[in-house]
């Protein structure tokens, strides 16, 4: 490197070596002349020492050519071959990259650090990331990067970005991309930011797809917060939206009602047509139930055919008139069992509402139980306040 970098150009070293080979040739001449006729005084001699002197000269000088060729052209020779080597390992590293980068399961890229994620580099995995080919992402030739992001995931990612860049730290996003045949897929991105020689900022990093994680991770989601039969929340889910439900109804001082739904006779069904059609009758009845209430509010499977229901933002006369319109819609809707046929089901309901029949999740779900429990005595298909025994509605 020393070498490459000495400021001796060629011209100056061959001037130098021109400008020496002159002025020995000179002094060559002038004092071996003077000497050899100092010498060699009888002019024959001195002829003939003047024919020998120049063969000499000849033959000396012919192997300093040769010496200083040989060692040159042995130092080019070096050079070459060491260019040469140099030049082949770094297309074979080429090639290793390439088909690493190529055989990676998501895309390697480098991009401008802009609001448009400007691409300047993206490897052969864009076109199975993306559905774009990578020359029509590169320059936004046909699409930015940032295009095919989310909307509202845009602005977290610059602040992510920003932040992992102001601490020169390297940084993970996940969300969501469009591909370009219009479907959706979840990305995850590792990239660090990267300074050039004039002081601007690039990333550099890969995009994995990992919407089978997202698929996973949802169904396991489902999983610990769904009934596997009805597909409403479970116990557990359901008593966390009750809790936080209460919670906010006694920060702003707002009602909220509690409906406790039981099927009526349905161990009948399970002893007369099995309990596959048993099953049936509980999906049929839960998608009913669920179209027939608000978006805010929540259903829920305690267990067996028991429901609980809750309305946010409903007070006892709201919480009554609701309970009676779904006991109407179950009595008059008979119920599939799988199998082509239907069968009729009434079902109780009882209603509890805060802060009127209790302060806490246990004691509203207590007072709704009762009042169910009411609701049968009554002759089932009613509906029952809670402590308020004699306003029962039975039709």
């Amino acid at each position: 490197m020393n070498r490459l970098n000495d400021n001796r150009t060629p011209l100056r070293r061959a001037g130098w070596a021109a400008l020496v080979y002159l002025i020995a040739g000179f002094a060559w001449i002038a004092f071996s002349d003077t000497a050899a006729e100092a010498w060699f005084p009888d002019p024959q001699t001195f002829s003939l020492v003047q024919t020998w002197k120049g063969f000499l000269f000849v033959l000396t000088t012919g192997l300093v050519l040769f010496v200083a060729l040989l060692r040159q052209l042995t130092k080019d020779r070096a050079l070459l071959t060491l260019q040469h080597n140099q030049r082949q390992a770094l297309r074979k590293r080429e090639r290793q990259l390439q088909v690493l980068m190529d055989n990676l399961p998501g895309m390697a890229y480098r991009c401008r650090y802009d609001r448009h994620w400007t691409m300047l580099f993206v490897s052969q995995g864009c076109a199975r990331l993306t559905g774009y080919e990578p020359e029509d992402l590169i320059n936004n030739r046909v699409a930015s990067y940032a295009s095919l992001m989310d909307e509202e995931d845009s602005e977290r990612i610059l602040a992510e970005v920003q932040a992992a860049l102001d601490n020169d730290e390297s940084f993970s996003l996940e969300y969501g991309l469009t591909r370009q045949d219009g479907s959706r897929i979840w990305v995850w991105e590792r990239g660090r930011g990267v300074e050039e020689e004039d002081g601007t900022v690039v990333l550099e990093g890969i995009v994995l797809d990992i919407s089978d994680r997202k698929t996973l991770e949802n169904e396991l989601e489902e999983m610990a917060t769904r009934d596997p039969l009805t597909g409403l929340f479970n116990r557990r889910e359901m008593s966390r939206v009750l809790e936080e439900e209460l919670d906010r109804a006694r920060r702003y001082q707002r009602p909220m009602a509690v409906l406790w739904v039981d099927f009526d006779h349905f161990k009948d069904v399970n002893d007369t047509f099995g309990h596959a059609a048993g099953d049936s009758v509980l999906r049929s009845i839960s998608r009913l139930l669920l179209g027939s209430v608000r978006s805010v509010d929540a259903i829920g499977r305690f267990g067996g055919e028991e429901f609980v229901i809750v309305l946010p933002e409903m007070d006892l006369e709201e919480a009554r008139d609701t309970a009676e319109r779904l006991r109407c819609k179950v009595a008059e809707k008979p119920q599939p069992l799988g199998n082509g046929q239907e069968v009729p089901l009434t079902i109780s309901v009882g209603v509890a509402v805060y802060p009127d029949h209790g302060q806490t999740a246990s004691t509203l779900c207590a007072a709704a139980d009762k009042a169910m429990y009411l609701a049968k005595q009554r002759g089932r298909n009613c509906v029952a306040m809670a402590h308020l025994h004699d306003r029962v509605h039975n039709q």
